[in-house]
């Protein structure tokens, strides 16, 4: 290094320490700064002690409610509970209010810590028809297993599991208040207290009160007996107690969009069952106590029967799932009011975990065998006193479901024969009035001759002996035993899973070809039993349209052409129905069809028919008008007195 550089540093240096000289603070300066630093000091510490004064006392109220609610810690994405930085307080979820609460490390509630380390217990109770899992978690009921039946996907597999009719997703608990809080059994842990195979206790605590939960299956029987005690709760807080339930049972058949047309909500008010809509979302309060509600499927259901009876003003709902949906049916709701005025008295209740068989059903004596569909009215007479009774005591037998509706069948027609006996009459000797009839409308072809023709033709009849009515009457009397089995045989469990020929389940359809993709208004399936019943009663409508007159008055429908569409309309409609209803229908109508045969050939001589009907005519004898004819035939002269008037004006 040369002289000059070394000259040029120290200059350079000097310069820096004079300039650093001439640029520092006086000590009036750094007094002001120090006293702005620690103002700003000052101020920071006030406000974290201000900060930490709300805090204590939003922890004085979580601490107030640890022993009511449950703080749930709340963890980061390692599974490490977060610690708030400032306070240095761990952060948990208040799950009554679903916000943040900070708790001190040193001070956490001993309750909280227990209600977190508490893990799930799962008990197993059972009896001979049905197995039922308890969790301690709101020591609710979160599986029921039906046992002798199966899914329809188990049946085809022919896994012999038993069938579940709902699983954890389903929740029910008892709503209550205490110290003015409203509650929820379903947030309490339980303490298993005791348990055998056929019975659970289990108790949780809730401040200074605890709630008792007792579990007691009966044996050979679908339910099981539900008692609550509630100790060391205000009174005054009884009467807000409710059951809330949500629950989705689980698909179990085999066609979907049957089985959740048959799903919905039954309930008794007043003595009188009913149901919400099956098709569409529904919910009503009830205006009068209930002594049960039912969440039903289409042959199995859960049903709560309560002995004080809910009370007015208790809801309950239905509610249709995502197409796409395929595990569950449909959310039943229900807010159940129990009518409390005290805590002192236990609830009791009995649940019904089992299938929709009604001489099951029947034993509890408070209507609930309503909820199985046989129809309303005369139809459900019918089905409850005369072809349930008939039809189970075939399948008592020991014989297949196939020939037990078979038997049916011919018990059924045997008793009708009478009445198809006086329809083919009738129906005969309209056939051999077809000449006669022809010339009366060829006589009184005009519009205005209407009244005269209809004269004439019931002059015909009178002499004839013969009726147009007579074949209507016995058709009347056979309807109300058509209408009943079209609700028997597709609301009966007893022919559930019942194979017969190439129909694997009777209660569901058959298919002999699948297309793999769905056809609007009829199905992604051919089902045989459908196109032999439609075949069938096509062959019928031919054979009965022989003997059809066609309308004599313009304007009229040819009830000929409509009879021929209705057994086409039948290929849609029963596509997706009971196979066995189907099968009925058809075996029915071939059975009609043979009856109607032997009648022609046996019984009745169409020829004697005729002579008859000359005979009278040739010799006709005075007979007193009946009183339809005379009220007929005055209704005739009124209105051509009418027309008369109303064409001279």
């Amino acid at each position: 290094m040369d002289k000059n550089t070394i000259t040029g540093l120290l200059l350079i240096g000097a310069i820096l320490l004079t300039f650093s000289w001439l640029n520092a603070p006086s000590d009036e300066e750094i007094e002001a700064i120090k006293a702005k630093e620690q103002t700003k000091a000052d101020s920071l510490k006030n406000i974290k002690q201000d900060v930490n004064q709300v805090l204590q006392e939003e922890n004085a109220v979580a601490f107030k409610d640890a022993e009511q609610s449950i703080l749930i810690p709340k963890f980061d994405t390692n599974g490490v509970q977060i610690i708030d930085s400032v306070t240095n307080m761990a952060v948990f979820i208040n799950t009554m209010t679903q916000k943040d609460t900070l708790l001190p490390l040193s001070q956490i509630n001993n309750t909280t810590k227990e209600k977190k380390e508490i893990p799930e217990q799962i008990v197993s109770i059972e009896n001979d028809k049905i197995t039922i899992d308890v969790t301690n978690k709101g020591g609710r009921i979160i599986s029921a297993k039906i046992k002798g039946y199966y899914s329809y996907d188990d049946y085809i597999t022919e896994n012999k599991k038993p069938l579940e009719l709902f699983d954890e997703q389903s929740m029910y608990g008892i709503e209550y208040f205490s110290n003015g809080k409203l509650k929820n059994t379903n947030n309490l842990d339980f303490k298993i207290i005791e348990s055998n195979q056929n019975f659970i206790k289990l108790k949780a605590q809730d401040g200074k009160g605890t709630i008792t939960f007792n579990y007691k299956l009966n044996q050979n029987t679908y339910d099981l007996d539900f008692t609550i005690a509630f100790n060391g709760f205000s009174d005054a807080d009884a009467s807000n107690t409710k059951l809330t339930a949500n629950f989705k049972l689980l698909s179990t058949e085999k066609h979907l969009p049957t089985e959740k047309r048959a799903s919905t909500v039954f309930y008794d008010e007043d003595g009188k069952y009913t149901y919400l809509s099956e098709g569409t979302d529904d919910e009503e309060v009830l205006e009068s106590p209930a002594k049960w509600v039912a969440f039903k499927q289409s042959f199995f259901s859960a049903i709560v029967m309560y002995n004080k009876g809910f009370t007015q003003g208790s809801k309950v709902e239905i509610k249709n799932l995502d197409e796409t949906d395929t595990t569950y049916l449909k959310i039943y709701k229900a807010d159940l009011n129990l009518g409390l005025t005290t805590f002192q008295q236990p609830l009791n209740f009995k649940m019904f975990f089992g299938p929709n068989n009604y001489d099951v059903l029947a034993i509890y004596n408070n209507g609930v065998e309503d909820i199985v569909n046989l129809g309303w009215g005369l139809f459900r007479w019918i089905n409850v006193y005369a072809l349930r009774p008939m039809f189970n005591t075939f399948m008592g037998w020991g014989i297949s479901a196939g020939l037990a509706i078979l038997i049916l069948t011919i018990i059924v027609k045997l008793f009708l024969s009478p009445v198809n006996y006086k329809m083919y009459k009738s129906s005969a000797m309209m056939k051999v009035l077809k000449p006669e009839i022809a010339e009366i409308n060829a006589k009184y072809p005009k519009k205005e001759d209407g009244m005269k023709k209809q004269q004439a033709l019931m002059a015909l009849y009178r002499e004839a002996g013969a009726s147009p009515m007579a074949g209507c009457v016995p058709m009347l009397i056979q309807m109300p035993i058509l209408f009943a089995i079209f609700r028997l045989f597709p609301s009966s469990i007893e022919i559930r899973q019942k194979g017969f020929l190439w129909a694997e389940d009777l209660s569901s359809y058959d298919s002999i070809y699948n297309f793999g993709f769905d056809i609007p208004l009829y199905g992604d399936h051919i089902s045989l039993f459908t196109l032999l019943m439609a075949f069938t009663t096509l062959a019928y409508t031919h054979f009965n349209s022989q003997n059809m007159q066609q309308p004599q008055q313009e304007g009229m429908p040819n009830m000929k052409y409509i009879m021929y569409f209705f057994p086409f309309m039948m290929i849609f409609f029963f596509n997706n129905y009971s196979s066995g209803l189907s099968y009925y229908y058809f075996i029915s109508t071939l059975m009609t069809m043979g009856i109607m045969f032997a009648i022609k050939k046996f019984i009745l001589d169409e020829e004697k028919i005729h002579q008859k009907i000359k005979a009278n005519k040739a010799n006709p004898k005075k007979k007193g008008k009946s009183k339809f004819a005379q009220r007929l035939e005055e209704a005739q002269r009124l209105q051509m007195e009418k027309a008369a008037k109303k064409k001279k004006n």
